[in-house]
């Protein structure tokens, strides 16, 4: 409940109102009681009009109570539901990218909206609820006790068989409710596959198959929410038996003291109004304790991802960088994304300021290892990585990537328009630098005869673009953050041939003064680079220009000839 802390004024406003119904609540049996015994029984229609006045009165009074006790709870709850998504999205977006690798969306998107979502139902009403029945209980308890206590006692002994089953009940369910939501995650997921590879099933007719596996998931999920809902449903009709037990033994053995002048009618009538009012709390948590252990199973989940500490973060002490020259050193970096198995085997090199690095090698040889581990998208697992002499884990994650520019090879653009893919990287440009930027991409051509121009909307990961096109805006994205060092993924590697000079011609005037890698796979990037790194199995096989190696490196001559052939170069 330590969420709702920040709210401790509603909060407490709308407990304050709950003590106030109960009050009014636990107030009415005595009115009953009054009319019964010295309105109908003494035949006095003037107490009995006043007494129906003070019991409209009450009524008002418990809706007014009730009214604002809603307002507060909601408020309250809603907050919290909002404070936990804000603090789940502020924690994926600063979990490290290992992280990422090993979770699904769709189990990220149930904890972010659907656990939050009975997190907030219990912080409210649930909750509420749990204190309103203990309070009524209390009250109806006393009062029943006050009233006659040989008969409370009575009623009362099955109040623990009614608490027992509803606990059992909820001990049941909770383990269940855990492997339910895994389920639902699953489900999610694969939905949200389906959604995004839509082209890949339809590419490749798979849409049946893909609808068997939905189906499959989505009963699993029916079946176990199925026998949920049978635990409860076989729970609740005793709950209900217990109760009216109760009742019945209230008003046969409460009749029979009444005709012995042991208990008056209107104290019978509210005996058995307090017994109603003490059983329906009891006979409600069969219907709250599922709520709250889904709920607790809901909290366990999203304090699974609040809890998690990333892998890539600052350091104590960390500084901000300062304004970079462009020096990049790898001193023996070794690197796996998984445990014991490398991807970089003590590589080092050292690129000058200002100078182009161009990567080559195989798949999987290291390239793009190479690439995400200067922004810190992953640490090292030994060495270390310094930019301009500082050893880039001692300064602060968003000092670093403020000063390098990245354009990966799987271009993601935005379901927005192309001003603010543009723009996302620095919203706070100017329009004139914006178009400057597309220009240098080649992209403001294309982009001014669209319909809108730059306020076009694009579809979801700019689907309704070329891959040339998307390729152009990601790359004026990065040109316009104006980053010291530049990472090209491969970055030409989707435009035409045409389209590709006018792009390395715009990079070459503002790559000047800029240290850039550059994934290449074209003729054009390897001869204007300063430097190629040739990665074999992780290692630097051979380092130098495309004359040095040409001459000097058979990997390099064979990774070359190989791929002017293919046409690549």
């Amino acid at each position: 409940m330590g969420c709702l802390r920040p709210y401790w004024r509603t909060t407490l406003a709308a407990y304050l109102a709950l003590l106030a119904i109960n009050a009014v609540v636990l107030t009415i049996p005595q009115f009953i009681r009054w009319i019964v015994d010295q309105g109908i029984a003494q035949k006095n229609t003037d107490l009995i009009g006043r007494a129906v006045v003070g019991l409209l009165l009450l009524a008002l009074l418990k809706s007014l109570f009730t009214y604002f006790q809603g307002c507060w709870t909601e408020t309250a709850s809603q907050n919290v539901a909002c404070d936990l998504r804000n603090a789940l999205h502020r924690q994926l977006a600063r979990l490290s990218f290992s992280w990422h690798d090993r979770s699904e969306t769709g189990q990220i998107l149930t904890r972010a909206i659907q656990d939050v979502e009975r997190i907030r139902f219990v912080t409210g009403r649930a909750f509420l609820r749990i204190i309103d029945g203990l309070v009524l209980v209390s009250g109806s308890a006393l009062l029943l006790i006050i009233i006659n206590p040989r008969l409370a006692l009575l009623a009362m002994a099955t109040m623990p068989l009614l608490a027992w089953r509803a606990m059992s009940l909820g001990r049941r369910l909770r383990p269940m409710s855990l492997i339910i939501q895994k389920q639902l995650g699953k489900l999610t997921a694969r939905l949200e596959q389906n959604l995004r590879g839509v082209r890949i099933v339809k590419a490749f007719a798979q849409e049946e198959a893909e609808i068997t596996r939905f189906a499959r998931a989505n009963r699993r999920w029916f079946s176990l929410s199925a026998l949920t809902a049978q635990l409860q449903a076989f729970s609740a009709p005793q709950i209900d038996l217990i109760a009216n037990f109760a009742t019945v033994v209230v008003i046969g053995y409460g009749g029979y003291l009444v005709t012995r002048g042991q208990l008056t009618s209107g104290e019978l009538v509210a005996f058995a109004t307090y017994l109603g009012q003490l059983t329906v709390p009891v006979r409600r948590m069969g219907n709250i304790v599922p709520a709250v252990t889904l709920a607790m199973t809901s909290g366990e989940r999203i304090f699974e991802i609040l809890d998690t500490a990333s892998e890539v973060a600052d350091e104590p002490g960390a500084q901000p960088l300062p304004p970079a020259k462009g020096e990049v050193v790898f001193e023996d970096v070794t690197f796996g994304y998984v445990h014991n198995h490398r991807i970089l085997h003590a590589v080092s090199f050292t690129v000058r300021p200002g100078q182009i690095v161009a990567l080559l090698g195989t798949t999987g040889s290291g390239k793009s290892t190479i690439i995400n581990l200067i922004p810190r998208f992953y640490d090292p697992t030994a060495g270390r990585i310094l930019i301009d002499g500082i050893d880039i884990k001692k300064v602060t994650l968003a000092s670093l990537r403020e000063q390098i520019g990245t354009v990966l090879q799987e271009t993601t653009l935005f379901a927005t328009t192309i001003r603010e893919n543009i723009l996302f990287g620095r919203p706070g440009a100017g329009e004139q630098e914006m178009i400057a930027a597309a220009r240098a991409a080649q992209a403001h051509d294309f982009i001014v005869a669209m319909p809108k121009g730059y306020d076009t909307l694009i579809g979801e990961r700019g689907v309704t673009l070329s891959g040339g096109q998307k390729q152009r805006v990601a790359i004026a994205r990065t040109l316009l953050r104006d980053p010291r060092i530049l990472i090209l993924d491969d970055a030409t590697a989707s435009v035409d041939t045409a389209t590709e000079r006018q792009i390395q011609l715009a990079l070459e005037h503002l790559m000047a003064g800029r240290t850039s890698f550059v994934i290449a796979q074209r003729l054009s990037t390897l001869q204007k680079a300063d430097m190629i790194l040739i990665l074999d199995h992780g290692r630097v096989a051979a380092q130098g220009t495309h004359d040095e190696l040409l001459k000097s490196s058979g990997l390099y001559a064979e990774l070359y000839y190989q791929q002017e052939k293919a046409g690549g170069l």
